[in-house]
Formats: structure tokens, sequence, C-alpha cells
């Protein structure tokens, strides 16, 4: 802040020179032999004779010379005259004096915080004083697909070949060292439950990479490794549903494409369906489905 004239003396309390009165009305003030100029006369406490005088009526100031309204005889006393600093500004508080009380609630930002790292929306402080992103497990980002269609395959999964589907979604991780949790639930059906089989799996694309079966069983002779597979006894009424929850590790900011693959088991001649049965009858005994997909990402 500044001021005109000279800038006020902050927390000052002085107690001035003695003064030995001569019948005079006015005298220099002093503090430590060396002239006292105060803030005003409204900065002084003085009292004669064992009296506090009333500043303006009973004494003024100029510079550093206290007049008073009558003069003041060889057997007065000037006991003593305290010169006070700005008593409207505390100054500098003396340490461990400011209590949590004390601050206004809201006062302190994050600016204000000197702990090191990056402060902002995204981070946290943590208790070694330094700021950090948040992590393990937390969720970066959802994504999620909704199929209300049917679809149908008649591909063979005896010879790897399958077909892809509608249940798919793709995400973006941002760190390479993100995992993607999926969650899918698939409706299926199949055109002769006696004679065929639907059977799924999922695949992993990366964007400009290669594309892989995921959260398939192991390999074992000539077994197919599939993500799942409806048995034999369903008719061409049953739906059979299932669900799935597994967690992929990319290892890759590019996008990333899962997606359900389906087909038909052996050699014969049926066809696997999503969302509805194989009779696909006009009745209510019938019915159609959904199927979905949701991805997540989980950061590091």
């Amino acid at each position: 802040m500044s001021y005109i004239g000279a800038t006020p003396t902050i927390g000052a309390y002085h107690k001035l020179d003695s003064i030995t009165c001569d019948g005079s009305t006015a005298y220099t003030m002093q503090l430590d032999s060396a002239n006292f100029v105060p803030e005003s006369v409204n900065h002084l406490i003085v009292s004669v004779n064992g009296v506090i005088q009333a500043p303006t009526d009973s004494f003024t100031v100029s510079g550093s010379t206290i007049t008073f309204a009558s003069a003041l005889s060889s057997s007065d006393t000037i006991d003593f005259i305290m010169a006070l600093g700005n008593v409207l500004d505390i100054g500098t508080p003396s340490d461990a004096t400011v209590s949590s009380s004390k601050i206004i609630d809201g006062a302190v930002s994050l600016a204000k915080l000197s702990a090191t790292g990056t402060k902002d929306a995204t981070t946290f402080l943590r208790g070694d004083n330094t700021f950090a992103s948040a992590g393990g497990g937390k969720i970066g980002q959802v994504v999620s697909t909704t199929f209300t269609g049917t679809e149908s395959s008649t591909a063979k999964a005896s010879s790897d070949t399958f077909t892809d589907s509608s249940v798919t979604a793709s995400i973006t991780p941002t760190a390479t060292s993100s995992k993607i949790m999926v969650m899918a639930t698939v409706n299926q059906g199949v055109s002769d439950g006696g004679n065929g089989l639907h059977i799924g799996r999922f695949t992993q694309a990366i964007s400009g990479g290669s594309t892989t079966a995921v959260f398939v069983g192991a390999t074992a002779g000539n077994r197919i490794e599939t993500s799942s597979g409806r048995m034999d006894g369903m008719t061409d009424s049953s739906i059979f549903n299932s669900s799935f929850n597994f967690l992929l590790t990319p290892s890759t900011t590019s996008a990333v494409t899962v997606t359900y693959q389906f087909a038909i088991r052996g050699t014969s001649s049926q066809t696997a369906y999503i969302n509805r049965n194989g009779g696909n009858h006009d009745s209510v005994e019938n019915q159609r489905t959904a199927s979905a997909i949701t991805l997540m990402e989980v950061l590091a």
C-alpha cells in the first residue's frame, strides 16, 4: 500500500525519553536521544502528575514537538509518554500466534500450497508434502455399446473361422500402463440345439497393430480355444445368456477394439444367432434380447 509522506510504523510501541518540565508549554520528544516524530497526536499516551492527558484537548503535536495547553512548571512531572505505532495494522504476526480459527474459510487456495509436484484438479496432496496423480485402480474412462439387433453366423469354429458381431467397442488408453476391464453379456441362439453349438470368443485389435484372440482357453490338442460355448440340448426356441468379466493389458495408447466373435461348431450346416433364437417364430413364446459390452480404463 502506498502512503503520502512517511510510511506508518507498524506495531511500534515505545516509551520515550524522560522530559524535565521547566515552565514551558512546548517540549521536544526523543527516543534514545534522537528526535521522535509520532504517527499523530492520537498515537501518544501522556501522563502528567499521574493524570492521563486528552489528545488535542490537553496537548498537540507538531513534528517532534509536544505542546501542552497550559505551561508546566518545574514542580510538574511528565510521568511518561508512550508512543504507539500504526494501531490499525497488526503488521507481521509473531511466530505461533495465528490459530486456525483466525484464518478465513476458503482463504488458503491451491496456489498458496508450497508442496512439490504438479498441483491441479487431477492431483492430490500426499502425506510427504508432494502432489501426485491418483492411481491404484482409478477408472479413467468408460466406453459402452449396446446391440439390440439380431445377427447370424454359419462360420465353422472347427476351422478357426468366426464372424465378428456388433457386440464391439473401442477405447483409447491414456497410458501404456493402463489395463482394460471388459464386461460383456451376450444372448445366444442356435438353429438346431441337437446338432449345432453356438461358440463365441473375443478378440483384441490394436490400431496399427495385430488382432489376437483374448479370454480363451489354453491350447489342448484339437480342441477349439473359445470364450464360451452352449452345450447340446438347446432347442430352436432357446436363448442362452453368457456374461463375461476379464482384464486386458494392451500396453498401448493406440485405440483398442474388443469384439465378440461367434460361429457354429464342427461341420454341421447350422446357424448361430445373437439376440434371437433359432426358430424366430412370431409369437409371445419367443423373444428378442439385447447384448452389450463395456470397456473401462483402469489406471495403474
